[in-house]
């Protein structure tokens, strides 16, 4: 999973087609613990671009987001949100799939 480097950056890769954004951040627990199923994910799901952010190196995003709980997933597709997954929970492997599956539909 590529980690954003900019805001430039985010702002080309929200304009692509089919890029999911993974907010976390190196002190939380729960982004640490869907850490080893995202690879799995990624597989399952490579139709998509997943961008990790990091929370504390971006906040100013976070907050033009809404994105107040991590992890959180936002999905963009050619410029426009498409779904998000934003909350303050422990997400599992099934709960991120069918968020995803969720958007494909």
């Amino acid at each position: 999973m590529e980690n954003l480097q900019s805001i430039e950056q985010f702002e080309e890769l929200k304009k692509g087609e089919r890029t999911i954004f993974v907010f976390s951040a190196e002190w939380c627990g729960d982004c640490r613990f869907i850490d080893p199923i995202m690879p799995t994910i990624e597989e399952n799901y490579s139709q998509y671009n997943f961008v990790k952010i990091d929370r504390d190196q971006f906040i100013d995003l976070c907050v033009e987001l809404d994105v107040f709980g991590i992890p959180s997933f936002l999905a963009f597709d050619k410029g426009n949100e498409v779904g998000r997954f934003v909350s303050k929970d422990r997400k599992t492997q099934q709960e991120i799939e069918a968020f995803i599956d969720g958007i494909a539909a």
